[in-house]
């Protein structure tokens, strides 16, 4: 019954009244039914056994088994205990826990074609998130989105993003040196500024910028509505349909409130730059640049074709500014907790850079130790510790194991981050496992092979990610001193690391000295911020 009680709780209801019990009856009914149905193995399956995984109860399967927190960890407990490739069978739902990154490679990525699907989600259209493309399914919609954003984000297209790039980097060091305490805040105003400036044309001039707080808004409520197994309408869609006042139906409210943040975050921006756009007054960006080639083309629907560039230009700040946002935070995190790293990658900006200029995209190859420090940062706290379940479109064969068609594959992403074969001693941040003398050693595996996803649905966004990163991190390096807080005590606090629990993690809030390193640092940054736009 311990599973049920769990079901219960997560429809945030007292197991015990009465139509809560007429609920769970139901969903042991279609359990049930869906477990019979599971039992029916193709020809493959006949022959082949299922992964290893924790033995299922009779019905409810491994539903007591799947935790409702710590997911990455309790996840990397089972595949320790059973291997890298975990079955789970919930509710007669199937899943495949991969635990390394050698079976995500050869799953995700060598069979793209399998397993490029996602999971049907109830909570996708309910909380208003139909239209974006990470939780589409594979499809000609899915495909159209990803093509236009590869258009915008390819390692070539990138370039043209440097100089804003580079001048939002100066922005956020003058915030920062002038509310240090802010400078959490001041990370995801400053990636939100430059994709809003990337996507629409929009200039963000204010800290409390609408545009600005309704992308905020949206993704704090993706990362609450989407955490696997918070729902029990994702496991029986049919919920769907009770009225909104039925006991146990909070979900639909708390889905109805996400709804109207959503399509605020995907509406607004883009009703401002089409309304600048036929005045005649709007800047090149994403979303005019796919309205302006739809109306070179006769035959083009433009009404479809607005839906694209609505869709598409609010996905771009997915696709790699929360990964960096959330990167950042923990850069700063370990620059805290890690003095001598800060020191050594100081020392490798006055001797590259020297004293009189800032750091630049030019600098880059120049730089292997602070590329190390950013590739540590994505690497020490995951940022999407369990990525986006993959769905298997058709049955298959691995190691001598049978994967179901309709399985939800789960990479691992934490786990890969913490595999001591590939990085020793995991839990500390170490650059210099990434280098070999004085360069980057291309023998150790780079986290972004896996952090930003596998196959078809790897994160079109990483390659402007990864730039905005060594921006970021080289700039704070070369201008800033981090340091521990001092209580009222005069004693140091150190601060824990500890990260969110959900989709996306962050680190939680943590205290910190930050402070110039000199006044000709200062006027570095109010130099380079006097040069024109």
């Amino acid at each position: 019954m311990a599973a049920w009680h769990s079901s219960a709780s997560k429809l945030n209801v007292s197991p015990s009244s009465a139509p809560v019990c007429i609920l769970l009856i139901f969903s042991f009914l279609v359990a049930l039914h869906r477990f019979a149905g599971g039992r029916l193995r193709s020809r493959l399956g006949s022959r082949l056994p299922l992964p290893p995984g924790p033995k299922p109860l009779p019905i409810i399967g491994n539903a007591a088994d799947v935790p409702t927190t710590m997911m990455a960890q309790r996840f990397k407990e089972m595949t320790d205990k059973h291997g890298e490739v975990v079955y789970l069978n919930a509710l007669g739902q199937p899943m495949i826990i991969l635990g390394s990154h050698e079976a995500a490679l050869e799953l995700l990525d060598k069979r793209t074609a399998n397993y490029s699907d996602r999971q049907p989600s109830a909570m996708r259209e309910l909380a208003g998130w139909e239209w974006t493309f990470v939780l589409m399914p594979y499809g000609l919609p899915w495909r159209r989105r990803r093509k236009e954003l590869h258009q915008f984000f390819h390692p070539n297209a990138i370039l043209q993003h440097q100089p804003l790039q580079q001048r939002e980097a100066l922005k956020f060091l003058k915030n920062v040196i002038e509310k240090p305490d802010t400078f959490s805040h001041q990370v995801r105003h400053s990636f939100a500024s430059t994709i809003m400036r990337i996507a629409y044309g929009i200039k963000v001039i204010d800290e409390k910028d609408p545009y600005v707080e309704a992308i905020e808004a949206g993704s704090a409520a993706f990362t609450e509505a989407f955490v696997p197994g918070a729902f029990l309408v994702d496991t029986f869609p049919i919920l769907r349909h009770i009225p909104g006042w039925f006991p146990g139906a909070e979900f639909k409210q708390k889905a109805a409130a996400w709804k109207k943040i959503a399509h605020n975050m995907r509406d607004a921006p883009f009703e401002m730059t089409m309304e600048s756009l036929v005045k005649g007054t709007a800047e090149r960006s994403i979303a005019t640049t796919i309205i302006e080639k739809a109306r070179r083309k006769e035959c083009s629907d433009i009404s479809a074709e607005k839906i694209i560039a609505r869709d598409v230009s609010a996905l771009a700040y997915a696709a790699g500014a929360d990964t960096t946002i959330s990167t950042v935070q923990t850069f700063f995190l370990a620059m805290t907790c890690y003095p001598e790293v800060q020191a050594k990658a100081r020392a490798e900006l006055d001797t590259v850079v020297g004293s009189t200029r800032l750091p630049t995209f030019e600098d880059r190859g120049s730089l292997p130790y602070i590329t190390a420090v950013a590739k540590e940062s994505i690497r020490w706290q995951s940022v999407a510790p369990l990525g986006i379940p993959h769905r298997s479109l058709e049955d298959d064969e691995f190691r001598g194991y049978f994967i179901p068609k309709g399985s939800a594959v789960i990479a691992n992403l934490y786990a890969f981050s913490r595999d001591p074969r590939v990085y020793p001693d995991p839990e500390t941040f170490d650059p210099e496992r990434f280098l070999k003398d004085g360069k980057i050693n291309p023998d150790v595996q780079d986290p972004s092979t896996f952090a930003f996803g596998y196959g078809r649905r790897i994160c079109p966004g990483r390659h402007f990610a990864e730039a905005s990163l060594f921006i970021i991190i080289a700039s704070v390096l070369h201008t800033l001193t981090i340091d521990y807080a001092v209580d009222d005590g005069g004693k140091l606090i150190i601060p824990e690391v500890k990260m969110t629990d959900g989709v996306l993690s962050y680190p939680l809030p943590f205290p910190c000295s930050i402070k110039p390193r000199s006044p000709e640092h200062i006027q570095l940054v109010h130099t380079g911020l006097a040069q024109p736009d």
